[in-house]
């Protein structure tokens, strides 16, 4: 998957529909140079990190110097390749991402009055940050609960590396901003672990092979007055961050239209290019040259949405499994447990019962 706009002009009232997507922002090469440096403490030599980004030094060393999503992912391809042997290597990256990573953003969070008005200043800007993954938070009791989901367009072992890094700089963020009494009550990551495996994050066992990809955490701790608080600082923060988000901004590529789009529509029926053709007012042909010129596929992009929201729907429990099949557009159950076996590895019955749901039986009179 690329991340490079496509220079397909999508209509505007459909700008006005689809939902942000990280992949839509060029970034700071901090991250870049975190990565580098990660690999140097390997004996990792830069040149092989930037095998194939298209990025030299001399770039991330220029402060405007901005590079695209396309182009971090190529680096972070290149160091787990060459760090297959090293176990959460994604979290320990994180960890390491220190407030002034963020630029604009990370003065901004050290300014702000309370942890909560950090947290929500740092939603409004999130693609200012190098994330590839969905942050939801939520108040749950006394406790403030925060899932990461990983983008369906990644394969694998960057779903992994990402959520890793996510989760360890999240950590790492609220660390800094909070104060060192700042502990987590839960660290649950959905990937298997490894004996290896980190066993604990600020305070907190992780758990491998949980439901979802969660950190939380006493809600007390966000209403504590900043030690670093000043208003003006943030204001002026905040005024630069839009500013910012809005230089970045580049158009919207295929790829995360088609993922935005068929994330909110129903599979009663099997999605056809030649809908989305007509929805965005060109031909079916000149749509699937657009498609090929990002490196992707409109089957890759769907097969990922009806992969996502299946583990979805099996995780939540409340569908039958010949229900989860019928709403994903499947002629029967059995063609949906081979699709989900060829996804997840995993028969879905098994992941329900891994989940701790048995199956439920629907009556058929």
């Amino acid at each position: 998957m690329s991340g490079r706009a496509s220079g397909f002009r999508i209509r505007a009232k459909l700008n006005e529909t689809v939902p942000m997507s990280y992949w839509n922002f060029t970034r700071s090469p901090a991250s870049v140079s975190l990565m580098l440096d990660f690999g140097r403490e390997r004996r990792i030599a830069p040149a092989a990190l930037l095998r194939g980004s298209r990025l030299t030094l001399d770039q991330l060393s220029d402060p405007d110097f901005t590079v695209t999503a396309a182009q971090e992912m190529a680096v972070a391809s290149n160091l787990l390749e060459r760090t297959r042997h090293e176990a959460d290597l994604g979290l320990k990256l994180g960890l390491s991402y220190r407030l002034s990573a963020y630029g604009l953003l990370g003065y901004g969070l050290l300014s702000s009055a309370t942890g909560e008005e950090a947290i929500a200043l740092a939603q409004r800007y999130l693609a200012l940050t190098y994330t590839y993954v969905a942050m939801a938070f939520r108040r749950a009791g006394h406790q403030e609960v925060v899932t990461f989901t990983p983008s369906p367009e990644l394969p694998p072992d960057l779903q992994r590396f990402f959520t890793g890094r996510a989760m360890g700089a999240v950590c790492r963020v609220l660390r800094d901003v909070i104060g060192s009494d700042f502990a987590l009550a839960a660290f649950d990551v959905a990937f298997e672990g490894t004996p290896e495996g980190r066993k604990q994050v600020l305070g907190a066992r992780v758990r491998h092979g949980q439901r979802a990809n969660v950190v939380a955490f006493e809600h007390a701790f966000l209403e504590q007055p900043l030690p670093q608080a000043n208003s003006t600082t943030a204001a002026m923060c905040e005024r630069m961050c839009a500013q910012l988000l809005s230089q970045r901004q580049t158009r919207l590529d295929m790829a995360s239209f088609l993922t935005s789009y068929l994330s909110t529509h129903a599979f009663d029926r099997p999605p056809r290019l030649q809908d989305i053709a007509a929805l965005l007012n060109t031909s079916e042909r000149t749509l699937k040259r657009r498609l090929q010129e990002e490196g992707i596929s409109f089957r890759g992009i769907s097969d990922g949405v009806r992969k996502s929201r299946a583990q979805a729907l099996v995780a939540e429990g409340r569908l039958s499994m010949s229900e989860v099949a019928d709403a994903l557009g499947f002629s029967d159950l059995s063609s949906f447990s081979q699709a989900y076996k060829r996804w997840t590895g995993t028969a879905p019955s098994r992941a329900r019962r891994r989940m701790g749901h048995p199956e439920r039986i629907v009556n058929t009179f």
